[in-house]
């Protein structure tokens, strides 16, 4: 088996670079994918070209950090779509929800039911049991509006 690998790199490399290809599938980050293109250009060039190890580790290197930066880039001006935008952006999806007020609500201070938790909230003078829309969120901070028209209410209450 040391005769295969040292007579022919370019199959260590091209194996590796189909074993991090592999991995790719199943460890989420889109890294290794970059790292995989290195090695398979390493062993595409050792296929041509009769590397020396560090020669070999060289270009393996410099492919990786090439690979690296042009995928980063590529990702900084592609938009990559999602069915569900925010998916992991819990407080934009309270936007337009409502809610009930625990605790009287001023411009500075106040408290609502979200679910099975309490959020701190702010908004026009409410008292406590009444139902509220969430406007925004703004650091951790609920922005709640009244509802003056129960028309508005077409949801129940997040409780």
């Amino acid at each position: 088996m040391d005769d295969l690998t040292i007579s022919n790199p370019e199959y260590v490399w091209l194996g590796l670079a189909a074993l991090l290809a592999l991995a790719e599938l199943f460890v989420p980050g889109v890294f290794l994918i970059w790292v995989a293109a290195a090695a398979a250009v390493t062993g595409i060039l050792s296929l041509f070209i009769d590397l020396t190890v560090a020669g070999q580790l060289t270009v393996f290197g410099l492919s990786t950090i090439l690979a690296v930066l042009g995928g980063r880039r590529w990702y900084l001006t592609h938009d990559v779509e999602s069915e569900n935008p925010l998916l992991n952006n819990r407080s934009a999806q309270l936007v337009g929800r409502t809610v009930t007020i625990v605790k009287a609500i001023s411009a500075t201070s106040g408290r609502a039911k979200v679910a099975d938790g309490e959020w701190p909230a702010k908004g026009p003078d409410m008292k406590k049991g009444a139902i509220a829309k969430i406007a925004a969120v703004e650091g951790g901070v609920l922005r709640l509006e009244p509802l003056e028209d129960p028309v508005q209410l077409d949801t129940k209450p997040i409780s």
